[in-house]
């Protein structure tokens, strides 16, 4: 039996349509709007290495026993605490203890200002001091932390009203923090009585992004780095036990995140949304956007982007006040955490929303109520004529 020679156009033509076929049946990579990690566009080719080396040490470097960690820990690794470079969730929120005003943490001695709730084998976990208060601390989403870092001191300044000088009831203020001997001061850094400003963690108690990740070597994984000497469980200056050089990759990784893209910007509802939160006066605090300064980081320079935060403290109340604080701010102020798209956060935790400081707010719209009724600036905003709230101003 003779079989006919099929005419070239065809066999192009069937392979066309399997080719298309398949392009059908494969998953779709995700778009921008629908993922917290990778890069910065613009970065260059040195930098997107970098960016990669730091990706590998943030999200794949597991340590153990061996390779340094403990004895006495949280965690495991960076990304354990935040999948997707999201925010975390009960099973790894965090518990600091021993501050209770500006005179510092009296408990350092005792492994404050941080709960080592886990441990290798033949120790111990630690123990919350007999006296110390604490409070519990949900790991916060990595995403566009280097544009918060690029945010001018004067700018922050700017959204600061520590007296409600223009009464509208809100009264955000930084947070003074002494800092590190190796953190690197800020272009234009706006000092008060030695101190500067804090811009990172709940309570802005970290300055800058290479003091978040050397405390969290030490204090999350009993890690310790040439930042960090000295051995949380034993008070010891020993050896590092992580390169300065993946500290600093996982650094530089955490500032040339991009941020989160809001979803669905033009939906009508969205808008209505939108509006409504300026309305309400949301937006005094969850400023839509900010610019960077002068990074040299050519993609962060000058940047317009839209975090909804001043980066500023606010009192919100005996109901959040948990009697724990850090560097100069009253135990019941927060900062303004960003509302970089909370839905991607979910994504992560099964859909579940854990929100404020300590995840108790399991939807937005509980994170809203605790926000807006049980802040103590809000209930005075809300208020006509506006009462004067007190403070200590230092």
């Amino acid at each position: 039996m003779r079989y006919k020679k099929l005419p070239l156009i065809s066999i192009v033509a069937f392979a066309v349509a399997v080719i298309a076929s398949c392009e059908k049946l494969a998953p779709q990579a995700p778009s921008d709007d629908e993922i917290l990690d990778g890069p910065l566009e613009g970065l260059t080719n040195e930098q997107h290495a970098l960016f990669i080396k730091g990706d590998v040490g943030f999200n794949d470097m597991i340590f153990t026993a061996e390779t340094g960690l403990g004895p006495t820990f949280v965690t495991t690794s960076c990304g354990s605490c935040h999948a997707g470079d999201g925010k975390g969730h009960p099973f790894t929120t965090l518990t600091r203890f021993g501050q209770t005003n500006q005179t510092g943490n009296q408990f350092l001695h005792l492994g404050g200002p941080q709960l080592q709730n886990r441990a290798l084998p033949g120790y111990a976990p630690d123990q919350i001091p007999t006296g110390a208060t604490f409070s519990k601390f949900t790991p916060p989403a990595v995403s566009g932390l280097g544009f918060l870092y690029s945010v001018t001191d004067a700018d922050i300044m700017a959204m600061s009203d520590p007296t409600d000088a223009d009464g509208d009831g809100i009264s955000g203020t930084p947070n003074w923090i002494n800092i590190p001997a190796y953190s690197t001061v800020n272009q234009n850094a706006i000092t008060q009585g030695g101190k500067y400003i804090g811009r990172f963690g709940r309570k802005a108690g970290a300055y800058d992004l290479l003091q978040q990740t050397s405390d969290a070597f030490a204090q999350d994984m009993g890690i310790n780095s040439v930042y960090n000497p000295v051995d949380v469980y034993s008070g010891l200056e020993i050896d590092p036990e992580v390169s300065t050089q993946t500290v600093n990759d996982i650094v530089f990784y955490l500032k040339t995140l991009k941020a989160p893209i809001q979803r669905n910007q033009n939906d009508a509802q969205v808008v209505m949304g939108k509006n409504i939160f300026s309305q309400i006066n949301c937006s005094s605090c969850h400023k839509p956007a900010l610019t960077t300064g002068y990074s040299p980081i050519e993609p962060l320079s000058f940047k317009e982007f839209y975090p909804y935060t001043d980066m500023l403290l606010h009192d919100m109340g005996t109901t959040l006040d948990d009697g724990y604080t850090e560097g100069n701010a009253l135990t019941s102020e927060w900062r303004t955490p960003p509302l970089w798209e909370p839905w991607a956060f979910a994504k992560f935790t099964r859909g579940q929303y854990f929100l404020m400081h300590d995840g108790k707010a399991q939807s937005i719209e509980e994170a809203i109520f605790a926000a807006r009724w049980r802040s103590a600036e809000q209930q005075t905003s809300i208020s006509k004529p506006f009462a004067k709230r007190k403070r200590r101003i230092t």
